[in-house]
């Protein structure tokens, strides 16, 4: 476990308890010599994991869309900064630059990145940790949600297994350190054996 990237909110949120966790997660990270890679902003929790990742002397890599240069502040301290044409283009150069995802809280933007990576893994697109960092129940309604998902047979219990999620950022990176794939995507097998994956 190389490298991973933390998606999470522009804005600070309502409770400080958002930013001391991310915070936390950057020390865990540093700690265990594992690099950021997450969005390249300079707000809101975005700001406050690089920075602290980047005083701790970790290593941070972000990726930021041109268009948002300038509304999302990009962060100036870091170890690289990639500026890209589109959100696309962030999203899967974030992808290919990291080893695992954890989603910390955030809005729209946050759960679009997390559910396209879940999506992903789902069809066997890449086999990497995927989890939450369910501060403070951040995310509890989330996870009832996908478990009513199971319920109502839209997916099935080993996918929803896909998405992991831990309260504490150390408990949380050990799982990502020892982690071992174990879904496959019947599709992906498929798609694999007619040249239909890159």
């Amino acid at each position: 476990m190389k490298s991973i990237c933390v998606y999470c909110g522009s804005s600070p949120g309502a409770s400080p308890v958002y930013a001391e966790a991310a915070r936390v997660l950057a020390q865990q990270m540093v700690k265990d010599n594992i690099a950021l890679v997450y969005g390249g902003g300079n707000v809101g929790l975005m700001g406050v994991i690089a920075t602290e990742v980047i005083r701790l002397g970790g290593e941070a890599t972000g990726v930021i869309p041109k268009a948002l240069l300038d509304k999302e502040l990009g962060h100036n301290g870091l170890t690289r900064l990639h500026i890209v044409k589109d959100m696309h283009e962030r999203k899967a150069m974030m992808a290919e630059l990291s080893d695992g995802f954890i989603a910390m809280p955030g809005g729209m933007g946050t759960l679009e990145e997390l559910f396209e990576v879940l999506t992903w893994a789902q069809l066997g697109f890449h086999y990497k940790p995927i989890a939450l960092l369910n501060v403070d129940g951040f995310y509890d309604h989330l996870i009832a949600f996908v478990e009513h998902l199971v319920s109502a047979r839209f997916v099935t219990a080993e996918q929803a297994l896909l998405m992991m999620h831990e309260a504490d950022p150390a408990t949380l990176v050990n799982r990502f350190k020892t982690f071992k794939p174990s879904y496959t995507s019947k599709w992906a097998d498929k798609a694999a054996a007619s040249n239909l994956l890159p």
